[in-house]
């Protein structure tokens, strides 16, 4: 434990402790919801160099897969510096969050409710028997062959792995050999994630939901949603791959429609047993409904919460601080401007020689703001094997539509340049 805690806060202030892996995107954001709020943070990584670099001198040092042991950790932080609230910034952070919460007495959801959230598979199992709408699946140990079940698993339907994030590893399959091909591709990449231990070595099979793809963000209170964004997606997500390129709000979808969507998030979050925090889910929706695909109790991923610009600049992360701490939410009864945020394709595999045209596409009429996350030498690598995005444009206008030209108009002047390995 650091000897120094108190760069961030003088001793008299409220003070969180924020769970932050190697490769979030979240950390600058949060810290300076922190410092508007004048909250002291601790930063909790399993990394040192992002501890060394986020926040030098205010900072714990946790092993995210050895819960028992970082928990003691948060405890006698919380003897020397005590703790008003636990913030996971990333999916790996949530079940430290809630574990080390419960031990404090600090506002969570319970542990097994996250833990659910984090593997796939037992989720789809827990909703199973609610009559909640979702794909019926299976699960398999990576290492099955897939020639041995290709006979047991509907068609088309959806191959991924049960414990990552961001479209990374999952493929559609329409037929017996594609679905050979497909497990096969996941396996590797489920048997190569340094993150997953032995237990989440597992691939999970899904029946194909056809539909459009959308997006609720919402903040639990006391087992309430509020809810704060349905986010579309007007890019086909069909497969094979499902890279998410575009979320726009305010939602086009008939009223009635968003309507559900809000009833079944609530529904879902009630039968895992969340009950506090944000949470983002995924949904499809076709003519028999709306079905949920995942739910996850953090914020949206990457830089996309920068969309969300409440009166006085208020952010997403400000709300879930506050929250947290139990603050008073004002803000969840606002609406957000129209804005959106694009998620900068990956063109192809090798390393990134330069990305091009940036001024022009920022000039665009409503683009707010291009930030590229990756720097020229570095490896670039699209869906499925890949987990980084390459940058991200975020716009706002008078409307959705006009967001969305703005988006696609930005995104056209980008020359993105790629050596092949």
């Amino acid at each position: 434990m650091s000897d120094s805690l108190d760069t961030l806060s003088d001793a008299s202030q409220p003070r969180v402790l924020l769970l932050i892996a190697s490769t979030s995107y979240k950390a600058t954001d949060f810290l300076a919801a922190a410092q508007r709020l004048r909250v002291g943070v601790t930063v909790g990584s399993d990394h040192e160099a992002t501890l060394a670099e986020v926040a030098p001198g205010s900072t714990l040092a946790v092993d995210f897969s050895d819960q028992a042991g970082s928990v003691r950790d948060i405890v006698e932080l919380h003897r020397h510096r005590p703790l008003s609230g636990i913030v996971a910034a990333e999916d790996e952070g949530t079940v430290l969050a809630a574990a080390g919460a419960q031990a404090l007495g600090l506002r969570q959801n319970p542990v097994e409710a996250v833990r659910l959230c984090r593997r796939k598979d037992l989720f789809r199992a827990k909703l199973a028997n609610t009559g909640l709408s979702a794909p019926s699946f299976q699960a398999f140990p990576a290492d099955t062959d897939p020639a041995l079940v290709r006979d047991r698993v509907p068609y088309p339907c959806v191959v991924k792995p049960v414990a990552l994030a961001a479209s990374r590893g999952v493929i559609r399959a329409d037929g017996p050999e594609a679905f050979e091909a497909a497990f096969r591709r996941v396996a590797d990449i489920v048997t190569g994630a340094t993150r997953l231990d032995d237990e989440r070595r597992v691939v999970l099979v899904e029946s194909y939901i056809p539909g459009v793809e959308v997006a609720l963000e919402g903040l639990l209170v006391d087992g309430r949603l509020r809810t704060l964004a349905i986010l579309d997606k007007p890019d086909p997500l069909v497969g094979p791959y499902f890279e998410e390129t575009l979320f726009v709000t305010p939602s086009r979808l008939p009223r009635p429609v968003q309507q559900e969507i809000q009833r079944l998030t609530g529904l879902v979050a009630k039968a895992i047993g969340l009950r506090e925090g944000p949470v983002h889910a995924e949904m499809r929706v076709n003519d028999d409904g709306a079905w949920i695909i995942e739910l996850a109790p953090r914020t949206i991923g990457g830089l996309c919460s920068r969309i969300f610009r409440y009166r006085a600049g208020v952010s997403l992360e400000e709300l879930v601080l506050r929250h947290a701490l139990g603050r008073e939410l004002d803000e969840l009864d606002e609406s957000l401007p129209p804005s959106g945020v694009m998620m900068i394709p990956i063109p192809g595999a090798g390393r990134l020689r330069g990305v091009e045209g940036i001024d022009d596409a920022e000039a665009v009429e409503g683009v707010e703001e291009i930030v590229m996350s990756l720097l020229p030498g570095q490896e670039v690598l699209p869906l499925p094997e890949g987990n980084r995005y390459l940058g991200f444009i975020f716009a706002r206008g008078e409307s959705a539509p006009e967001v969305e030209r703005a988006l696609r108009q930005s995104h056209a002047l980008l020359d993105v340049q790629i050596d092949p390995n």
